[in-house]
This record gives structure tokens, sequence and C-alpha cells, in this order.
């Protein structure tokens, strides 16, 4: 997610951070697989017709997953938004250091040109207009896998497992993509603001409807 160049302090909470999201994502994994032994969700009743605990599950470690994955999640949601503040901080540092190292001459505007579009489109360096994105995400639903994974409301997506804007056709393409990834990982890389962000995300069974649990809607052509 941060160029190789952008050394630095900032660089490195960021790698930090993202370190920590994905202990944070494999400790919720983790629990939701308990749940999943148990053949619950974190909504079903643990108690059966007559008030009594469940017979069929172990109550004990359904309710101490279910409370996990809430504190999980909560911790999950803080550390995306501070990888987002750092990710913004390192691009700031990046274009400052950029512009003080500048000079007037042209060959060297040049060069800073390029290093801009490189951070714009992640190690490939071709540029990252709109038109490299062909589909957002609408809603993203709390406590999804989407969210989870990260994924905003309004991200524009640039890549979402092997299709981009060249052999995009239909959002029925990604659907067919989540539909066969159920419990592996699909890497996703968005546009959010002026960043380019990568995520992972693993389809799942969950709470509610969908693997996903976020709607992913066609760019209308520019």
């Amino acid at each position: 997610m941060v160029g190789l160049n952008m050394n630095g302090p900032a660089r490195d909470r960021v790698m930090k951070l993202m370190q920590e999201k994905d202990r944070i994502e494999s400790e919720i994994r983790n629990e939701n697989a308990v749940l999943a032994a148990n053949n619950v969700g974190m909504e079903d009743p643990l108690v059966d017709a007559d008030g009594f605990p469940r017979s069929d599950i172990d109550v004990y470690k359904v309710r101490h997953a279910r409370h996990r994955i809430i504190c999980l999640q909560n911790d999950h949601k803080n550390i995306m938004k501070q990888i987002e503040q750092g990710l913004g901080e390192v691009h700031s540092q990046f274009k400052s250091t950029e512009n003080g190292a500048s000079s007037s001459a042209q060959n060297t505007s040049q060069t800073n040109g390029t290093h801009n579009s490189m951070l714009e489109s992640g190690n490939n360096g071709h540029s990252n207009n709109n038109d490299n994105c062909f589909a957002k995400v609408g809603f993203v639903q709390e406590g999804s896998p989407a969210d989870l994974g990260g994924l905003c409301e309004n991200d524009k997506i640039i890549q979402f497992g092997s299709i981009n804007a060249s052999n995009f056709t239909d959002v029925t393409q990604l659907h067919n993509i989540v539909r066969h990834s159920v419990g592996q990982q699909i890497q996703v890389r968005v546009k959010r603001d002026r960043h380019i962000q990568n995520f992972t995300l693993v389809p799942r069974p969950w709470a509610q409807p969908g693997l996903l649990g976020c709607q992913i809607i066609r760019l209308n052509p520019l």
C-alpha cells in the first residue's frame, strides 16, 4: 500500500498498523469459526423454547466468541481509520519532500510528476484516471465481510480479483468471483479520495444475507 521509496516514521507506523489489522482479522476469523462450528450466527438465540440454555451448542464458547467479535470489529474500524490517516500523512510527507527537492529545471518537474503518477496508481507507473475505475462500492453493512475487509461506501474499484477496467463487462463477473471464492481471499484495489488502497476480502456466510454484505455498482462510462 505504501511505496517502497517512501521511507520514514510515518510509513513505519502504517506498516505496524497493517500488521495489527491482519492480526485482528485473523482473530475475527477464528472466532467466527467457533460460531460456524456451533451452526449459529451473531443473532441466533442461545436458549430453547423453554428458556433453558441450548443443549446442542456450547453456549459459553458461543457467547464468548460473539463478545470477542464485537470488540474486534470495533478495534478493526478504529485501526482502519488510523491506517487511512497514516496513508494521508505519508502522502503529504512524500509531496513535501518532493516539492522541497524540486528546482526550476523542467526535467526535475517532470520527474516529480512521474513520482506522483506512481503514487496514485501503485507499482505499475500507469496514470490512474477515473476510467481505470469500473465500479464503486454502495452501502456497506456493519460487521459484514466487506466491512471487516476495509471497504467503505463510495470506494471506486480498480481491481477485483482478476477483473479490471480492461476486461470488465458486467457486475455479474464480480458476483461470480465472490460466489466461487467462499472462504478464500480476493485481492481488491480501490481509489479512495486521491489514494490507492489494497484490501483482502474473504467472502463467507454471516449474520445477514449475501457473502460480502456490500453493494457494488457499475460506473457509467465517461
